[in-house]
């Protein structure tokens, strides 16, 4: 009985300082509630353009969304990683890829997207980060 408390107090006591430390991270008083947030520069500054390619699958009947093709990507955004996702209804995610911008030029080719109905697709999500 006395282990099971002294287990109970243990997981109390990290719970807690836990909690406490985050709270405290976040620069929060007793009377007060807090957050922060960051102003992040975009490296791109002119718009981009992204469009997929679709293939016919017989395995999967009917044409499948297999790559996209991002255009005007500026070289302030060169060597960063970026994740492209496909959307459908009700913004689900169909497939993400992830990578790393080239080094160079102003198209990123991005595959492979594998089983995505391209009839599915309603969005495509660029993001670069770095």
């Amino acid at each position: 009985m006395k282990r099971k408390l002294a287990i109970r107090t243990a997981i109390v006591a990290t719970v807690f300082g836990g909690v406490y430390g985050l709270a405290a991270s976040l620069g929060l008083t007793s009377d007060t509630l807090g957050a922060a947030d960051t102003v992040v520069a975009a490296c791109q500054g002119a718009t981009m353009n992204a469009t997929y390619t679709s293939t016919y699958s017989a395995i999967q009947p009917g044409y499948q969304a297999t790559t996209v093709t991002i255009t005007g990507l500026a070289a302030s955004c060169y060597s960063k990683p970026y994740r492209v996702t496909l959307g459908g209804a009700a913004g689900a995610s169909l497939g993400e890829v992830t990578g790393t911008t080239p080094s160079s030029g102003t198209t990123i080719s991005v595959t492979p997207f594998v089983g995505v109905n391209a009839a599915s697709v309603t969005s495509i999500a660029v993001v670069i980060s770095g």
